[in-house]
């Protein structure tokens, strides 16, 4: 697959997760066989403001990439200003966010509120690609709610406008993360658009992955919450969509052993007290589903080193 002049191994993509998505996860999925990572969302205006937990949140490292950088902001001068300002940075794609429901994000005119209003998405998308050499893409939502579902006239601007793909996540922003995604609103946004379209929505694994595809005919599949906990989602659709075959579940064992290597990931990153904190929501997804994990999530919390971490889970 390619997004502007930029190729990927494959079409399985890791979504923008904010709070997820950090470096050690991103070289775990990388790993694990995910053909292009995307960074957690950083704002246009902190990077403006050189805000410096915005610095951390843009590092890089080589072996991940390809790599996108996603931006969210509302001001079209300020988004493209930024781009240009960063743009030296190793990042291969350059996503605007005009998905993110929370409402810190969209209550304040940003994310997904942007569907709102096309003549804004116009305006942002084209000053952005003007504005730097990279391929820039952008993320979208089915709209905003029910009574504006609006995804293919967005798609239709962004592509107008110059960007070298479109991610649509099939729910609106009224809808969060509940319900079910709409994949017939990506089919229809597929249909719309000649640059490659990015279903989103609902792909927990190779059997939906491989329906996403045949129902949607997009180009490529990005996995958002499923891959929490589970980095090896990628590899397995991969080979699925390869072979036919359904790969098997990692055993308890390489569950542990990824849980104590992406610890060490985190506190060679972030420090201890940070790395093990932040560790411990990874936990709890990677055991989810599997013996006793209540009783270990329960125990997670008072976790404060990666000696306890070791005993905890090797209990």
């Amino acid at each position: 697959m390619r997004i502007g002049n930029v190729t990927l191994d494959n079409n399985i993509i890791l979504a923008p997760m904010a709070g997820v998505t950090d470096l050690p996860f991103r070289l775990l999925c990388k790993e694990q066989g995910a053909g292009l990572l995307c960074m957690e969302m950083v704002s246009a205006k902190a990077i403006y403001y050189n805000n410096k937990n915005t610095e951390a949140l843009m590092e890089i490292d080589e072996r991940e990439r390809p790599v996108s950088l996603q931006l969210f902001g509302s001001d079209a001068d300020i988004m493209s200003e930024m781009a240009k300002r960063i743009e030296e940075k190793p990042f291969d794609i350059l996503d605007i966010n005009m998905g993110c429901p929370v409402p810190k994000v969209a209550g304040n005119g940003e994310g997904s509120a942007l569907m709102k209003n096309p003549e804004l998405v116009r305006g942002i998308v084209s000053k952005v690609v003007k504005a730097i050499e990279k391929p820039v893409t952008v993320k979208i939502r089915k709209g905003f709610d029910d009574a504006h579902v609006n995804a293919v006239e967005i798609a239709k601007i962004i592509e107008d406008c110059g960007a070298a793909a479109v991610a649509v996540h099939g729910r609106t922003r009224e809808q969060y993360y509940s319900g079910k995604a709409d994949w017939d609103i990506i089919r229809q946004v597929k249909e719309a658009v000649s640059i490659p379209v990015i279903g989103n929505g609902d792909v927990t694994g190779p059997e939906s992955a491989k329906k996403m595809i045949e129902e949607t005919g997009v180009d490529g599949i990005m996995i958002g919450r499923a891959a929490r906990g589970n980095p090896w989602i990628f590899g397995q659709i991969r080979d699925y969509l390869e072979t036919g075959v359904l790969p098997q579940k990692p055993s308890l064992e390489e569950v542990r052993e990824m849980m104590l290597r992406h610890a060490r990931m985190q506190l060679e990153c972030k420090g201890e007290y940070t790395g093990i904190r932040e560790m411990r929501k990874h936990v709890a997804w990677y055991t989810a589903g599997y013996p006793n994990s209540a009783k270990l999530r329960a125990k997670i919390n008072e976790v404060e080193t990666y000696e306890a971490l070791t005993d905890l889970l090797k209990g």
